[in-house]
């Protein structure tokens, strides 16, 4: 099976990590991979900041009010948008690149909310984000502790042809 469909089909959300570190090389080539993600009229809206200190990491889950596994990754990444016209969409293309990268070097990680959340400004301020910047995500990373076992729907019942 092709490395990228692999990557794909057995991807889920760890909340659950090995306390490990992960070399900086590594982070970076993850996000850069976010960077690589298409954006409509290439306007790149995003900005990543990626928190590694101890403390930091333990802010998140009392500013978010969940996610106590934040405060146990090797690091998280903040998604932030400039506002644009399809930030959230360029965004969201960018944190799945994240997702996927990360699989790839078999990190596990967890995509938390933050668009239209009434914690994005706290959280997005707390990191000295500009004011201009919205959180879109925030994404913790670490070696897994877990293999979490989740179904999907099947094909079929997902997959339309020419109407619904």
């Amino acid at each position: 099976m092709d490395r990228t469909i692999e990557v794909i089909r057995n991807r889920r959300s760890i909340r659950a990590y090995k306390q490990e570190s992960i070399e900086r090389r590594i982070i970076e080539e993850i996000v850069d991979c976010a960077r690589l993600a298409p954006t409509a009229m290439n306007a790149q809206p995003w900005d990543f900041v990626v928190v590694t200190k101890r403390e930091d990491l333990a802010k998140i889950p009392s500013l978010i009010g969940h996610g106590d596994f934040i405060a146990q990754a090797a690091f998280a990444v903040l998604v932030l948008a400039q506002e644009t016209e399809y930030a959230v969409e360029d965004c969201s293309a960018a944190t799945e690149n994240l997702l996927l990268a990360a699989a790839a070097h078999g990190i596990g990680s967890c995509w938390v909310a933050g668009t239209k959340q009434a914690y994005g400004p706290a959280v997005a301020r707390e990191f000295g984000a500009p004011a201009d910047r919205q959180l879109i995500a925030i994404v913790s990373f670490g070696y897994p502790a877990e293999e979490p076992k989740t179904e999907k729907r099947p094909l079929e019942d997902v997959l339309h042809w020419d109407r619904f």
